[in-house]
């Protein structure tokens, strides 16, 4: 990507009244501030220094002043680079930077529940010296509060390091053996900056931009669409912003690749980003998405919700169920820019924190005995390889996989896995994988590889003590297979980017993803499939049709009157010359997601009752809705008697049966008809 940021005056009228900027030789816009000669370079580092007062206490090392309230721990300023505090105060609902939750009663249905801002009632000094100051906020659980907070002890914690730019929080929940169940819709840290200095997000290399102001989404300038969070910007303050699309859904990312993300402001030149080190405590495995930053200003640090899940991701507690958990801890790291300065040096400057901050991994200061030290953990290695049976004969090197530890369940347990601990690693083109830090307690050996459908699961539960080096040695996965290949469509990746994506709406436009990668990103995608085929559905003829341009990215319903919309039913047609009614056919067929869906197979026979196949009613994961490729994996092994088949052509047909809503859907992963091994030469 390009270091520099171009704009205009014509374009971004109000950034340039509130910044300095030179033009180089090069036309490139710089970025003025005098103090220092290089990034981000530290002041002179003085002893972190605490003050408490009856309401606030302040952590000052010099760099940055971080001040919280007192007993609650809600962060109330950040001081940094010349900024008197970069949290915005004067929201009419959520202000500064704070923990939370949302909840709800034991048996409760849905994901949202109420909404907790976890304020403490006790603050408590754990750590004091001139090079580290860690301070806890606690709050106890007690009948007294029942219906209004979460049956939960809570152990907030916040940490400040001599001649560090920023600082670390992380907090211990717990679920003691006399407290209530309830289920635990969501947690995180959330921080709302100041939306008169933050303009520009970055979340990742390729997906940056300038962002409409909040108050932009409000009516009259902003018109909600299909659901609150995706609002038109219809008469935004800033005109260039007009007619533009503005979700916070677009902006989400997958777990393995969510480790830096934030704001930078230009005056003075200021980045302030959230990095987390570590996916072990969050849930749903590698390709879980979530949130990241959006308007408001608002930067997130997630770590459970149900997001492109549903409720399979909500923790649920049963009454006096014992658990305790540590989430994070997680970094703030603020930088500034020297006078010649590029403003993407923020950017790359951030990035390369971020690496320092994973390198550094398990963190070293943490006080709490709850977070373990690289000693006090473990590493478990070994070889993967695959083999398939029908397409290769040795098993090769696994290369590209994803493997990792996760509490006991079933394979695949992992992505609905919700309570403990996981570790993940890829695999390098020999097969060798290594998985280092891991927290003492009793795991599974999990895998899944692009490329081949299914998931593995190493047939030996893997306790790990700390020291431990355990060598699993070399383990095969053999993924499910009946039979050769007789046609395919899709890549098993669990995600369904390859397919047809189209463009937007020109009314719904977010130009950020205008030729992008990511143009599955752009709102309103899904009613796309009616103006394709306002009449009939998808057919997908094998051998003739692309699945790049004639398979569409989700089976969605039709919209046929205002609220009112139509199941579809697509078809592949392909050809047998030789069929043996006595033998059985194997239809693999692969989900990227599923929202309140149910989909029914029929072979040959359209009106088929019962159909040959019906998933019954799956998933919540409303990924079609909130621009996600993908959501849970699903898996469905389906057997076609001979009997079913012609000699000659012959027809599918995926029905997707219910049809109350524009966002109950699919979306395919990978489709493949295998025929009886006997077919295999």
């Amino acid at each position: 990507m390009p270091k520099s940021i171009f704009f205009s005056p014509e374009i971004f009228p109000f950034l340039f009244a509130c910044i300095k900027v030179k033009k180089t030789d090069e036309s490139v816009l710089v970025l003025q501030k005098e103090p220092t000669s290089t990034l981000n370079e530290p002041m002179a580092a003085t002893g972190v220094q605490l003050h408490i007062e009856a309401d606030h206490a302040v952590i000052d090392n010099g760099i940055v002043k971080v001040t919280l309230s007192n007993p609650g721990g809600l962060l109330r300023g950040i001081e940094y680079g010349g900024i008197d505090n970069v949290l915005e105060l004067n929201n009419q609902d959520l202000n500064g930077g704070f923990w939370d939750l949302n909840w709800s009663e034991a048996g409760s249905p849905g994901t949202r529940g109420k909404f907790d801002t976890i304020e403490g009632t006790s603050l408590k000094v754990i750590v004091q010296t001139e090079d580290q100051v860690e301070l806890s906020f606690t709050r106890i659980w007690s009948p007294s509060v029942k219906g209004d907070q979460a049956p939960l002890s809570i152990d907030k914690r916040f940490v400040v390091l001599r001649g560090f730019s920023g600082f670390y929080s992380y907090a211990i929940f717990e679920h003691l053996k006399d407290l209530p169940g309830f289920n635990l819709n969501t947690t995180r840290i959330a921080f709302m900056l100041r939306k008169d200095k933050f303009h520009y997000i970055a979340i990742t290399d390729t997906r940056q931009r300038f962002m409409p102001l909040p108050d932009d989404r409000l009516p009259p300038r902003g018109q909600q669409l299909a659901y609150p969070e995706a609002v038109l910007l219809v008469d935004p303050i800033e005109p260039e912003f007009k007619g533009q699309v503005d979700d916070k859904y677009q902006y989400s990312l997958e777990n393995k690749d969510n480790r830096v993300h934030g704001w930078i402001c230009f005056d003075p030149p200021v980045g302030f980003w959230q990095i987390t080190p570590s996916n072990e405590f969050r849930t749903g495995g590698p390709p879980k998405q979530d949130l990241t930053s959006h308007v408001n200003p608002t930067t997130l640090a997630i770590f459970v919700t149900s997001h492109y899940a549903g409720e399979d991701l909500i923790v649920k507690f049963e009454d006096g169920e014992v658990w305790k958990k540590v989430f994070g801890p997680v970094c703030i790291y603020l930088n500034s820019a020297p006078k010649g300065a590029e403003a993407q040096d923020l950017w790359d400057n951030a990035k390369e924190q971020m690496n320092k901050e994973v390198q550094s991994w398990p963190y070293t200061f943490p006080a709490s005995e709850d977070f373990p030290k690289t000693d006090q953990r473990g590493t478990v290695r070994g070889n993967l390889l695959v083999q398939d049976r029908c397409v290769n004969k040795e098993a090769m090197p696994a290369a590209g996989a994803y493997v990792g530890l996760a509490p006991p369940g079933n394979a695949g347990s992992w992505q609905r896995e919700n309570k403990g601990y996981q570790f993940w690693t890829t695999v390098d083109q020999s097969g060798s994988f290594a998985i280092s830090h891991i927290r003492p307690g009793d795991y599974n050996l999990y895998a899944w590889v692009p490329g081949f459908i299914g998931d593995y699961e190493y047939d030996a539960a893997i306790s790990i003590s700390p020291g431990s080096n355990i060598d699993v040695g070399e383990l095969v996965y053999e993924p499910p297979r009946d039979g050769p290949t007789l046609w395919e469509i899709g890549i098993p990746d669990r995600s369904a980017a390859e397919f047809y994506v189209p463009d937007p709406n020109p009314k719904y436009i977010n130009p950020l993803y205008v030729n992008h990668p990511d143009k599955f990103r752009q709102y309103g995608l899904w009613e796309r499939y009616a103006e394709l085929y306002p009449e009939e559905d998808l057919v997908y003829t094998v051998d003739v049709s692309d699945y790049k341009k004639d398979w569409f990215f989700a089976q969605v319903n039709r919209k046929v009157g205002e609220g009112t919309y139509k199941s579809t039913t697509w078809q592949i047609k392909f050809k047998i010359d030789n069929v043996d009614q006595t033998e059985t056919y194997k239809l693999r067929i692969a989900l990227a997601s599923a929202h309140n869906s149910d989909l029914q197979v029929r072979v040959n026979d359209e009106m088929a009752n019962p159909p040959l196949f019906s998933s019954g009613v799956i998933g919540t994961d409303n990924a079609i809705a909130r621009h996600g490729i993908h959501g849970l994996y699903w898996l469905f092994n389906i057997d076609i008697p001979g009997s079913e088949l012609l000699e000659g052509d012959n027809t599918i047909f995926l029905t997707q049966a219910k049809s109350s809503s524009p966002f109950q859907g699919i979306m395919y992963d990978y489709i493949r008809l295998e025929g009886p091994l006997s077919l295999n030469p």
